[in-house]
């Protein structure tokens, strides 16, 4: 590496509040000032983030549990806490014989697929799910979803979820930030974190419009699914009318949180709700679209 892209990394860490990675993945090495200028890094996201949903109310997104219990009405699968499935049979019956056959724990706290474990439901009895997850440390239990048929064509290795970045403005009207279609390679999650791709998905329409990217900067964008061969530009996300109008009613239930990243998972019912990010990811916001945004949140400041 040469010398003077070190230097120049490290005083752009200062000048335009990003990390050292964030300089590669931004590219900052082929971009003038003013370009520079544009991208939103760590430290400038964690301010407006901090300014958008404070520690007083982000708790609500942060705890799954809380998650599930404020935003329930918008989930279409089966969740419970581990407290409120110790001596209830029925319930757990009912997580243990749900139609994918796969059931998912989680810790409530877990970060870009961190602290999830995905079994087959015959792995366990209803005692010894609860004993699991007591010894492991998971509080909460979901039934897996089947996500829609034309996601399952694109890639089968994880439910692949849409990403949507909300914005309440000063009339506490929601504002679109951006829509993105995270894509598993191989993985059974889709975090881009954990080696996968996402996309730019246009609001209107709900069609896919650019390439997928990867946040690894040695990997080339791909038009196709490196696995399955699925063309990525030009998916169409099924029910696209249905998941906006879901987040828009989402993101008005706890107006404190005023910026908020929504995980949705699209079966062949329709939209439902995974979680809500009060950290959501700048890279998955503008690497899909190749270009810096933090002028989009500037009027909201």
């Amino acid at each position: 590496m040469k010398v003077s892209i070190v230097f120049d990394a490290f005083v752009s860490v200062f000048l335009f509040n990003i990390s050292l990675q964030e300089y590669f993945q931004f590219r900052f090495f082929e971009l003038d000032r003013e370009e520079r200028e544009n991208w939103a890094g760590t430290g400038y996201m964690y301010e407006y983030q901090l300014r958008m949903n404070p520690k007083t109310s982000r708790h609500i997104l942060d705890d799954k549990i809380l998650f599930y219990k404020h935003y329930k009405e918008f989930f279409l699968h089966q969740v419970a806490d581990l407290e409120t499935l110790k001596g209830n049979e029925k319930l757990i019956w009912k997580l243990l014989h749900n139609p994918s056959g796969k059931i998912v724990l989680k810790v409530s706290d877990g970060k870009c697929g961190k602290g999830v474990l995905i079994r087959k439901t015959d792995d366990f009895t209803p005692h010894t799910l609860v004993e699991v997850m007591e010894q492991e440390g998971y509080e909460l239990a979901e039934e897996f979803l089947i996500q829609h048929p034309d996601l399952q064509k694109l890639s089968p290795s994880a439910v692949n979820t849409v990403r949507i970045f909300t914005q309440l403005n000063a009339n506490n009207e929601v504002e679109f930030l951006g829509c993105r279609l995270r894509i598993s390679v191989n993985s059974p999650i889709d975090n881009m974190a954990a080696g996968n791709m996402a996309a730019q998905i246009d609001e209107k329409s709900g069609v896919v419009t650019g390439l997928g990217v990867y946040s690894d900067i040695t990997k080339k964008d791909e038009d196709f699914h490196p696995i399955t061969g699925c063309k990525i530009e030009g998916f169409k996300v099924p029910f696209w009318n249905e998941t906006l109008d879901m987040v828009k009613r989402a993101a008005l239930i706890y107006p404190q949180n005023r910026s908020i990243g929504w995980d949705v998972a699209i079966t062949d019912k329709g939209p439902g709700l995974i979680e809500g990010n009060h950290d959501w990811c700048k890279l998955l916001w503008q690497l899909p679209v190749k270009k810096g945004l933090k002028r989009e949140l500037e009027k909201f400041r």
